[in-house]
């Protein structure tokens, strides 16, 4: 299918031709190398970010304030959304099946009184 505003190109490829892998005919000369050179490898033991410690029981400590300041956090400022997560996580499956058969009493008797209203 053709191009219905187009017209015909009047010849076709024009100019040298050459074989796939051969080298264009202006091709760029290569002098010296191309690519940049890497960086010195770093050898010897890895440094840690921030503070410097000493010892494996400063990592421990750090670990634990870190623990203790996301647990304050985690507490502060959560909302009524955030309180009635943890409410609903500190229920055991006694308190939630409760609560749903309450809500599913509420909800039949709500039905009932509807009923009731409509046929007087």
């Amino acid at each position: 299918m053709g191009n219905c505003c187009g017209g015909e190109s009047p010849k076709g490829f024009e100019g040298e031709g050459r074989t796939l892998g051969a080298q264009p005919a202006t091709a760029p000369s290569q002098t010296g190398n191309a690519r940049a050179s890497a960086p010195p490898k770093i050898s010897g033991p890895g440094r840690t970010l921030g503070k410097e410690s000493d010892g494996a029981s400063d990592a421990g400590a750090a670990a634990a304030r870190a623990a203790e300041e996301r647990r304050k956090a985690s507490t502060q400022g959560k909302g009524k959304l955030g309180r009635q997560l943890d409410a609903e996580r500190g229920q055991n499956q006694n308190s939630t099946l409760a609560q749903t058969a309450r809500e599913n009493v509420a909800a039949r008797d709500a039905d009932a009184a509807t009923q009731v209203r409509n046929y007087n």
